[in-house]
């Protein structure tokens, strides 16, 4: 057996893991499963805490940046990134 890492990058909307995903992304190292950005409505998870709750790991967290005024009429990047992984075992 070998093992191979899934990737998981959950945008929340605050810094908190216990708020809502507003946006993802996932990587799957096992080569089983190919996602696409966009190709579903619905995120893996509720929040990042169900995540964890579910076993993946949590690897980093974005670093807390003060908003500045005049920030709530930009469109920019998403603040709130999470990086979560899960080895996976498949057969050689």
């Amino acid at each position: 057996m070998t093992e191979r890492q899934q990737v998981m990058v959950l945008y929340l909307s605050s810094s908190a893991l216990d708020t809502r995903v507003i946006a993802w992304a996932f990587y799957d190292g096992t080569g089983t499963t190919r996602h696409m950005a966009g190709d579903t409505d619905e995120p893996p998870y509720r929040t990042g805490l169900d995540a964890l709750q579910d076993g993946w790991r949590l690897i980093q967290a974005s670093p807390l940046v003060s908003h500045v005024s005049g920030d709530e009429f930009k469109t920019d990047y998403l603040k709130y990134e999470f990086f979560f992984e899960k080895m996976v075992a498949i057969d050689d």
